[in-house]
């Protein structure tokens, strides 16, 4: 999570993965999708990204898990 300030609307969510420490797909909430950095990272995010249910689940990660922590 990245914090400009403790309102939700200003609360960047991030979910990166990375292999062999190489980021190869991003979620960010900004964006609303996945982002693919590699060749394998684009197909991924291509797969992910017609998954209504992994978009919306990742979506809601923004409030469920940085809205709680903004007081950490």
């Amino acid at each position: 999570c990245v914090f400009n300030s403790s309102e939700l609307k200003d609360i960047q969510y991030i979910d990166s993965y990375y292999y062999n420490k190489l980021e190869f797909i991003r979620f960010d909430s900004n964006v609303g999708k996945y982002v693919g950095y590699t060749e394998l990272g684009v197909k991924n995010a291509e797969i992910w990204n017609n998954n209504p249910s992994q978009i919306a689940s990742e979506r809601a990660q923004r409030e469920a898990y940085c809205l709680t922590n903004v007081g950490i």
